[in-house]
């Protein structure tokens, strides 16, 4: 839809050295900190650098600060420049001046001279650095392994691959590869080492699971956590899902023993968890549409704003979300509640506007006597947050959006495009209804492209008990004209954006767009294409690490 503008990446995670370098240590700040995972980024004196809009230029900064040392000049220009320009070393000259305009701000950190080029890396630190210090320290601390290994989630600089320039695409596949080899020792060490509980164990056995599916190590951690936690069938589907992988590589699969359940398994397995012990109570918008608001959890709170679409009781035992809630619940007091219109609140609401919306998060809040608190939008719960961290900027503490627009797809639409959303909200209000979830499945679809046919299966039976078809377009119509564009600016609350690289809903650039335009805000992107986490995917769980660390701020 709209650019990004200049959205400042968090690599959350920060990282440490470079694959190849050496560590250096710093007793200050070092003068420029370089982003290595993700898009490449230079930071000088808190300040994100405008890097060349060249990816060669941009790719000969990465080289030079990975691969410490002096280069030929003829070398850099068969890396870089071996794809046909009439005049390689004029070119490599350019973006030489292009990069001292960036990086030689307060004192020169290239070197160069008629045969050689280096970078100075005294007074440089990159986060992949600092990820292998976590690594290679006798005692890191966990909360260092902890911000190596969200950020090396992220790929070894993300969009600069060069396909027609052979040498650089294999140096770059092999810088990549010593990346995940280091993200997989990473978190074979936090896992085995760091002194966690089952439950905050779990995401990270699976994690190291995922990444490293042939590893026998990995497979017995995740086995014992989900033992541990009495989940007795998920570990067996990790002991067959080990021993089918293994086969089909043609290796030899070895068993995985199950070791004794805990008492606390025990415990758990017999006894419902306190957290689904929800309290559910009611409230009256002022003009007397009836709210269902439901507070679960304890500790600080955090109050979620209502998305398409919710359920308070259906949606807390959800398959595809209701994973996410609990861990949220695990550290705070979560407060939900269900839009006018659906779910549990008054469906037979006149007013079904972005303005009503905004007031009825209004009135919960206010029901539920919180003074000060963090607000989390998803989806278009996002405009939604935004316009009430605008109006009483004196209550919301930190402002988190995942999936989230400034402006519908009615604001700026094509004739065609039009013609074609209206179409589609026509049969939403003729079809919805029907056993054949045929027409839910064009919502479904799109929100969730990885589900499983299970997971669609619950969502598209979900969604029919959740509201009524005429009330499902009125949402379609309400969400299609959207517009807090103007208020971005006036955001004040600590904002983090999250969204996912792969969704098909809401593009990446439109959560770039809000990152950009919301004075200092931090954009994470997770590694999905779904718009709708599911709570089984290693993105699920990195969204509740990062929630988690921007409110320990």
């Amino acid at each position: 839809m709209r650019g990004h503008g200049a959205a400042a990446f968090r690599t959350v995670a920060p990282p440490k050295p470079s694959v190849t370098g050496k560590p250096a240590t710093f007793p200050t700040a070092p003068r420029l900190a370089i982003t290595l995972l993700g898009p490449l980024t230079v930071v000088s004196a808190a300040t994100t650098a405008k890097l060349p809009p060249s990816r060669k230029t941009r790719a000969l900064l990465a080289y030079l600060i990975v691969e410490d040392r002096p280069h030929r000049r003829e070398h850099l220009c068969d890396l870089l420049w071996d794809d046909g320009p009439d005049d390689p070393r004029g070119a490599l000259r350019w973006s030489l001046s292009k990069l001292r305009a960036v990086i030689d701000v307060d004192r020169p950190s290239l070197v160069a001279d008629r045969e050689t080029v280096a970078l100075r890396q005294d007074e440089l630190e990159t986060d992949l650095q600092r990820a292998s210090r976590a690594l290679d320290a006798d005692t890191a601390a966990a909360a260092d392994m902890v911000e190596a290994l969200v950020a090396l989630r992220e790929p070894f600089l993300a969009g600069l691959d060069l396909p027609r320039l052979d040498r650089f695409t294999i140096w770059l596949a092999a810088q990549r590869e010593a990346a995940d080899r280091l993200r997989r020792l990473l978190l074979a060490r936090y896992v085995k080492t760091a002194p966690l509980v089952p439950e905050d164990r779990l995401p990270w056995a699976r994690e190291w699971f995922d990444v490293d599916c042939f590893n026998g190590a990995a497979a017995e951690e995740l086995h014992a956590t989900l033992s541990q936690l009495g989940r007795s069938a998920d570990a067996a589907m990790v002991g067959q899902r080990f021993a089918a992988t293994m086969v089909a590589a043609g290796l030899a699969a070895p068993a995985i023993a199950s070791p004794p359940p805990s008492d606390a398994a025990l415990t758990q397995e017999a006894t419902p968890t306190l957290l689904q012990r929800q309290k559910i109570r009611f409230c009256e918008a002022a003009d007397g549409v009836r709210l269902a608001y439901g507070c679960v959890g304890q500790g600080p709170p955090l109050v979620k704003a209502a998305n398409w679409l919710n359920h308070l009781e259906l949606d807390w035992d959800a398959p595809i979300w209701a994973p996410m809630f609990r861990e949220l619940a695990r550290d705070n007091t979560f407060v939900r509640y269900d839009e006018r219109g659906n779910g549990m609140s008054d469906g037979a609401a006149s007013d079904i506007s972005f303005e009503a919306f905004v007031q009825d998060l209004e009135t919960v809040v206010d029901a539920a006597g919180i003074d000060r608190f963090p607000l989390l939008g998803l989806s278009q719960g996002c405009a939604v947050a935004i316009a009430y961290a605008v109006r009483h900027p004196d209550r919301v503490s930190h402002l988190i959006l995942w999936g989230g627009y400034a402006a519908g797809w009615r604001i700026d639409a094509t004739p065609d495009e039009t013609a074609e959303r209206e179409a589609i909200i026509t049969l939403v209000r003729q079809g919805w209804g029907r056993t054949d979830a045929g027409y839910r499945q064009m919502v479904t679809a799109t929100f969730m492209p990885s589900a499983t046919p299970e997971e669609l299966e619950w969502f598209n039976a979900f969604q029919c008990q959740t509201v009524t078809p005429e009330n499902a377009a009125r949402y379609l119509e309400v969400f299609a004209d959207i517009d807090v564009r103007n208020i971005l600016g006036d955001v004040r609350a600590p904002t983090l954006v999250m969204h996912a690289r792969g969704d098909r809903r809401i593009p990446l650039c439109q959560g770039g767009e809000l990152a950009a335009r919301i004075p200092g805000a931090e954009f994470v992107t997770l590694d999905s294409d779904n718009h709708l986490l599911l709570g089984r995917e290693p993105a699920s769980d990195a969204f509740v690490a990062h929630v988690r660390q921007f409110l320990a701020k």
